[in-house]
């Protein structure tokens, strides 16, 4: 499956779109999957879904 088909992003693959280390991508995951629960959306931890990033995220196109 090619990464814009797929429906969510990992730390691994964030960090590297993002240039910043994994740690720092986990971080972001959870802060993002935070605003997602208070939403009553259900989350999986480590994964963000890809449609939320881009709208959360200035200038994000991956």
């Amino acid at each position: 499956m090619t990464t814009e088909n797929k429906m969510y992003i990992t730390a691994n693959e964030l960090a590297e779109i993002l240039g910043v280390s994994v740690g720092h991508a986990y971080k972001i995951i959870r802060k993002l999957n935070h605003e997602l629960e208070n939403d009553g959306y259900i989350v999986i931890a480590g994964k963000i879904p890809r449609r939320y990033l881009e709208k959360r995220w200035y200038g994000f196109s991956a």
